[in-house]
């Protein structure tokens, strides 16, 4: 068995039928021996009978949700290579020999690209033009700037693939995300990506609404992309975030004007909060990094060569120094203020002395507990391999 073909349905029987037509002629045309699978997700208005009078081979996945479907159907399947597509009539499953010859070539994931700078087609009214202008284009960018794919069309749904490629990068998305994931961590992971383009027809189907939400599937790879990039969710923030504060600080605690603006006790505050987030997100961004590490998700990263380079006990030492220093000094300001008797103070003197200590205790507590934490995450990571 060279090629299994995975045809994820939720009450498709409006189309399913066609599809499965598509698919065998496809299939036939591509010289390979293969199989046709339907990967059922629960239907309950005959696409099963559909499926079974047209030869498919029936899965029946127990969980909900387009990915577990995937997963069902890849897992039962005999085939090499895999190519999955949707049962919407959308696709048109007689190009399966484009997906073919790259397989054969070598290629680990063939993309199908629906889109014009891709070489691909769409036909009128088979995409909403938001998707077409913003929504597709903008993630396929994301994806080449932040994952470096290689292909023009990140949310295709036909596609073929190296069986192995699953199990090998752990695709664990249950949802539409599944798709996503995969091209994701195929670019992380270096396998070899290739595209081909196609046409994209409208929906076949007239009685049942489309499965896809605009906003909620949008929002869901936007948050799959920012889980699988901490340095665009983490690191750059904070970094920015520690910048301003660095600058905050060196306007403020000399009392600068510029122009008509003066930079008090207020700018200090806020540069305070800004360093301190900056220093958590900092955290988050190295914990992430060793996390991802830790699933598989990425070889080993930035993170676990900078705790390598710091060594644990100078970092505590200097974070002890500094967190004590912060509290002595807040100590000193609640001495000053007994020596007035607990009377009033002069914000303006007191706040700008205040400020900086209190920041600078919080410092050194983050930089402990924070250097602690990610060290844990390692010790947990290097205890699971001696296991």
């Amino acid at each position: 068995m060279q090629l299994s073909i995975v045809i994820p349905c939720l009450n498709e029987c409006e189309t399913l039928g066609t599809v499965l037509a598509k698919a065998r002629e496809g299939l036939m045309a591509s010289g390979v021996t293969g199989e046709i699978i339907v990967a059922d997700n629960g239907s309950t208005d005959g696409s099963i009978e559909i499926a079974q009078r047209a030869g498919a081979r029936i899965v029946h996945a127990k969980k909900r949700g387009y990915g577990n479907a995937l997963r069902a159907g890849i897992a039962a399947a005999d085939g090499i290579w895999v190519l999955m597509g949707d049962a919407d009539d959308s696709y048109d499953f007689r190009e399966i020999p484009k997906f073919v010859a790259p397989l054969q070539s070598g290629a680990d994931l063939v993309m199908g690209c629906r889109l014009p700078r891709g070489g691909g087609q769409i036909a009128p009214g088979a995409m909403p033009i938001t998707h077409r202008l913003i929504g597709n284009p903008g993630f396929s960018f994301l994806a080449r700037w932040w994952f470096h794919f290689s292909g023009h069309d990140v949310y295709c749904g036909l596609r073929a693939f190296k069986r192995e490629l699953i199990d090998d990068l752990e695709i664990r998305s249950p949802g539409m995300e599944f798709a996503v994931e995969m091209v994701l961590k195929a670019s992380v992971f270096g396998r070899r990506v290739m595209e081909v383009p196609i046409t994209l027809h409208r929906d076949g189907r007239v009685q049942a609404r489309p499965h896809l939400r605009t906003v909620r599937d949008g929002w869901r790879t936007l948050r799959l992309f920012l889980a699988f990039s901490p340095k665009w969710l983490f690191l750059w923030p904070a970094v920015a975030l520690l910048a301003f504060g660095i600058v905050g600080y060196l306007v403020s605690l000399p009392g600068l004007s510029i122009g008509r603006a003066t930079f008090d006790a207020h700018t200090l505050l806020i540069a305070s909060l800004a360093w301190l987030l900056g220093l958590q997100m900092l955290t988050f961004a190295l914990a992430a990094q060793v996390g991802a590490t830790n699933q598989g998700l990425q070889q080993r990263g930035r993170a676990d060569w900078l705790l390598d380079w710091l060594p644990l006990e100078r970092v505590l030492i200097a974070a002890t120094l500094l967190a004590t220093a912060g509290f002595l000094w807040i100590g000193a300001l609640a001495l000053y203020w007994l020596s007035l008797d607990f009377g009033r103070l002069d914000y303006a003197i007191t706040m700008r002395q205040l400020i900086p200590a209190v920041t600078t205790a919080a410092t050194g507590a983050q930089l402990f507990f924070g250097v602690f934490f990610l060290d844990a995450m390692r010790n947990w990571r290097d205890f699971s391999d001696r296991e």
